[in-house]
Parts: structure tokens; sequence; C-alpha cells
């Protein structure tokens, strides 16, 4: 074991702080990572209040991750020290399952072991997550990051990005399509990129008409108020997907009456029942689907970081001081942030 510096919470009401953790020594397939840059998930804040009842205290978040391979297990032969890498959600799984052997881990029968907040499957030991000096990961887990992109912007496509590339790969997004996108954060933006790169016609839904000229500059060709009625029937049995990155409970049915024959409605934020209820009508006459996507596999996410090189794509993030966190907490809570908070983790570092 090695003891590093972290920051996180001692309880729910404990905001997050500075603590030293422990650090596994490397087993055969494990990659050790000094980190660099950590993202900001609103995930992150969800844990350290116990929102969803299972955070196990003292708990470190942090599931985008950027740095440097500082040493690799013995039975390593795909990284070197100095190698530019990712870690994303989850850092093991059964790797035996119908899952597993596609490469769709996040699927996994037996559940993944998330980043942080997870049980490790061979010592038993919570694992704790990026906002911290280091981290040791096994091999299978571990994403090579382009060196062409910015290494701060990147981090957070291993959440927000593959959140929205997997469903766009899945359900064939491409030239011809029309896309629309609702919700403008940090998932919605990405999707409005992506869409766009992937040769769709992109429509932004948003309740914002503030939003416009940054929806635009992001890539949206159209922009819908969600609010104005005579735009939403006027965007009716028009789109063939609807990209939904709103994480709080809405009315799905505006969106679904958009969607045109055999169009299909993709959840990637909300995690709540949804409230009101569903007209099924609606549904069944035009055959359209209601689907759910979570994140991604590893080998989607590393198509993805490859994608997002060839086409110079990176989250708009804002940079934070790790002695800050608490506030930025705040300001998501507030949406007040464009789109995504990356913290310098260099500076957890012991000065040398």
């Amino acid at each position: 074991m090695t003891q590093i510096n972290a920051y996180g919470a001692e309880s729910q009401d404990s905001g997050v702080g500075p603590m030293l953790i422990d650090r596994r020594t490397l087993r055969p397939d494990d990659v050790a990572i000094e980190i660099d840059y950590c993202g900001i998930c609103h995930t992150d804040i969800h844990f350290v209040q116990n929102d969803w009842g299972r955070t196990h205290y003292p708990v470190v978040p942090g599931h985008e991750i950027v740095g440097r391979v500082t040493a690799v297990g013995e039975q390593i032969k795909r990284f070197r020290p100095g190698d530019r890498v990712g870690v994303g959600c989850l850092v093991d799984s059964c790797r035996e399952c119908s899952a597993c052997e596609q490469g769709l881990e996040q699927y996994c029968a037996q559940g993944f072991t998330a980043t942080y907040n997870g049980e490790d499957r061979i010592d038993g030991s919570v694992t704790c997550g990026g906002y911290s000096e280091s981290i040791v990961v096994s091999e299978r887990f571990v994403l090579r990051m382009p060196e062409s992109l910015d290494a701060a912007a990147s981090a957070p496509l291993l959440c927000a990005g593959i959140t929205t590339w997997s469903p766009l790969q899945y359900f064939g997004v491409g030239p011809g399509h029309r896309v629309g996108v609702v919700g403008m954060g940090g998932l919605g933006h990405m999707a409005v990129k992506f869409a766009r790169a992937l040769g769709a016609e992109v429509t932004l839904f948003t309740r914002s008409e503030a939003k416009r000229a940054e929806a635009e500059k992001q890539g949206a060709h159209h922009v819908v108020i969600s609010t104005d009625e005579a735009q939403m029937r006027a965007a009716a049995n028009t789109f063939d997907f609807i990209l939904d990155t709103v994480p709080v409970q809405h009315d799905l049915n505006p969106y679904i009456a958009a969607l045109q024959h055999n169009g299909t409605h993709i959840l990637v934020g909300l995690l709540e029942p949804i409230e009101p209820p569903l007209d099924a009508g609606a549904i069944v006459f035009r055959r359209r689907m209601l689907a759910g996507s979570l994140i991604g596999g590893l080998p989607e996410t590393q198509e993805m970081l490859d994608f997002c090189a060839e086409h110079g794509i990176v989250c708009e993030i804002e940079m934070l001081d790790i002695g800050n966190i608490n506030q930025a907490y705040e300001r998501m809570r507030n949406s007040d942030v464009r789109y995504r908070f990356v913290i310098d983790m260099k500076t957890l570092r012991p000065a040398s």
C-alpha cells in the first residue's frame, strides 16, 4: 500500500476536503497512473451527499481521469511509463458474462465496479476516485488518450462524452438523420458536437432563448424553445432520434410527439420515475420507441476518443482549483458552469 493525498467527504454533511488514502501495490495486470486532471460530474455531488442512499464514507469522487503512466505490472504490454492515459466510470467487471465478452462492461450481468464507491472484486476494498494524486487500475479499464487532444478538456469525454457517443453509435446516427438534443449542459453540448460530426441535422431543444447562439456555436443547425407551444407544434413528427440529457423529471410527451414514425427517444440523464405519465397512444400509433443508455464499454470509449482526435472534439471546460471544490458544487447545483469543471490535480503532488 502507498498513502497519497486526496480530496473526499467524511459524511453527507462534511463537504469535500483533504484526506489521505491508500493505493494498492501493483498487481500483475495493473497500471499506476499519476493524475493530471479530473473532471467533475454531477454524480459526484450525489455520492458526496448520499442522495441515492448507497455512499460508503469516506468517499473520494472523480471518474473523468487523465494522467500519465508511472509504473506497470509484470503482465502489461500495452502501456509503458510516460503514456498519457485515461480512466472513466468503471474499473472492473466480471469479464465473463455476455455483455463483458462484447466489450459492453457497463452492462455487466454482475454489475460493474465503479471507479469510486465501488467494491474491489479481489480484496473487497472500496474504490477511491480521481480527486487524488494517483490511481491504480487494471489494464483492461485503462484508455489511451490521444496526445493531440488537450489533456484537461478531454477529461470529461470519459463520462459526458461517452454517455452521449454510445447511444448515437448504437442507433446508427449518421448523414440524413434528424437528431434532436434536449438540454444544453455538459452532456447536451457534447451530444450536439457528436451528432453534427456524424453528419446528422441537429436541433437543440432548450427552455432558454439565451442558449440559441451558444447552441449554434457548438454545431446545432436549429434551436427550438421547448416552452413555446407554437414551436413545439411545428416540430411535431420531425425527428429520427431525440437524445434527452435532462437529469430531472420532465414531461416527455412533447418530445415523443416530435418524433416521426419509427423514431426513438433516448434517455441518458433521467434516472427517476417518469412524471407525468407517457401517452402510450402516441407511441403505439407511430411505432415510436423509448430507449435508455448508460455510459459505454471500453472498446467504444476508445473509439470515441480516437474519433475526437480525428475531428478535434473536446469538452468546453472551466478549470478549477481543488480548494474551491465545494463552491464549484454549489455552482453546479445552480447550473452555473459552461459546461464542465475540471480540476488540476497536479497541485496535490508533494513539492519536489
